[in-house]
Parts: structure tokens; sequence; C-alpha cells
């Protein structure tokens, strides 16, 4: 075997310097974006008109004053990775803005076709998503039978999104499950206006995994004539409103993934 390498050139290895701390401190742009959402920075700036100092923000958030250079870097962090806009043009302190992306996270308003997204970041960040990622190289040194369990099965011992999920973290399960039905809800009315062709010459469909039917609902109220099916959990068929509209069949996860 070689015991050599080709050693990169001075701007190589400049570039290769960067491009490693980029990778290795990615998770903190996700951990940054977890942290706002959990505080609701997003929904702070909404109800303070849309725009914000740091001052403004650990005022709304009741943070202590010793937190704010940190809650600063978190921001800058943010704001780097398009999360929210500053303005700082005049020297000042910065003013943070809500950019398409952390208008979504906004939470607690009425409004239509807005979906908030706080619980899919909640649960794609939660600390069980993060050790199954971690466990990845063990994961695949396991000589494991088929049918191969996913690293978050391997480690929890339940499927993602599964009945026995609750058994293992029932909070776990409930953010999930919110933020996927969030997830599926948050394009439909783009997608009806902008391919409604799709739709048209059906008199039926299934929404496998539809959750609580909004999505069902959305292409129902553009073509009335359309009997909707939504094949989901039973944990979510039985909470799903029987008002006629939607029909709901429960499923196995395993018929789910098919």
């Amino acid at each position: 075997m070689a015991q050599t390498i080709e050693v990169p050139t001075d701007a190589e290895l400049l570039q290769a310097q960067a491009d490693l701390w980029r990778h290795n401190l990615y998770y903190l742009s996700s951990m940054g974006l977890r942290c706002a959402v959990e505080l609701e920075i997003p929904t702070a700036i909404h109800r303070l008109g849309g725009a914000a100092s740091l001052l403004d923000l650990m005022s709304a958030l009741s943070l202590p004053s010793v937190k704010m250079p940190f809650l600063r870097r978190v921001m800058r962090v943010l704001v780097t990775s398009g999360v929210f806009a500053a303005d700082n043009d005049s020297g000042s302190e910065a003013i943070y803005c809500l950019t398409p992306l952390s208008r979504i996270l906004v939470h607690g308003v009425v409004a239509d076709e807005h979906h908030s997204q706080k619980y899919f970041v909640l649960g794609v960040t939660s600390p069980h998503y993060t050790e199954a990622a971690m466990g990845l190289a063990s994961w695949f040194k396991k000589d494991h039978e088929p049918p191969v369990p996913s690293p978050f099965e391997d480690i929890c011992g339940v499927p993602l999104c599964d009945d026995r999920t609750p058994l293992l973290d029932k909070e776990l399960d409930d953010v999930v499950t919110q933020g996927l039905a969030a997830h599926d809800n948050l394009g439909i009315a783009t997608v009806m206006r902008e391919c409604h062709d799709l739709f048209k010459g059906l008199d039926s469909l299934t929404d496998c995994g539809g959750g609580d039917g909004t999505t069902a609902r959305a292409i129902i109220k553009a073509y009335p004539h359309i009997k909707c099916t939504v094949l989901d959990l039973p944990k979510v068929v039985d909470k799903a409103p029987a008002d006629g509209v939607v029909t709901y069949v429960a499923a196995c996860a395993t018929l789910l993934e098919r």
C-alpha cells in the first residue's frame, strides 16, 4: 500500500481547511435554529412588528442580561445561514428581521396557508435523532439480519413514526406527529395553484400518511367531486375529525412504508 500522498498546493490547503471547518461546524446552525425555535425568537420578532434589536429580544424573551453577548453570537450564525436578516448599515446595533424561512417558524398565529414548522424543527433536531446520527459508524459495522433496521431503530428499539414510538418517548412522538403534519401541509395551496392540472380527471385518491387530512381537504375544496381517503397510523386516525369530508383508514407502519 502506498505510503506517500499528494501534497496540496497552498491554495488547495487553505480551501481544504476552510471546508473542514465548515463541515465540522455545520451542526451549530442546526442547533442554533433549534435554540431559536425553543426560545420562540421568530414569534417574538413577529410580535415586535417584524423587526427587533438584541435588547428588544432580550426583554421580550425575559433572558438574563449576562446572556446578551451569547444571543448576539447565535443570531449572527442564524443571519449567516439565512434564518434571519440583519440591518446594521447605520453602524449601530443590528436590527433583526424575519426572512421567508423564519416566517414559517412563527408560532401561534392564525392565517390562511400558514402552517408553523416549529415542531418539524424540534423533531428532526431532537436528542433521539441526533444520537442516531452520531452512531452511524457503529451502525455500518454491525452485521444485521434482514430486514436491516434504520440507525434510529437500532439505537432506540422502535422504528421512526411507528405505533410503538410513544412507548419510547411520548413527547417525541407528539412533536414528530405535529411536525410531519405541518411539513406535509405547508405547500399544498401552492401545489393547487401551480399544478392544478395534476388532479384533473381524478375521481378519487388516497393520501398515504395524510395526517389530519388538511392536504386532502385542500384538494376537496378545489375539486369537490374527488373522494379523498387518508391512510395513516391508528393513533393519527383516532384523532382525525369525523365530519365525513375525508375518509380515514388506519394502517400499520409497514404498510405505509411500501
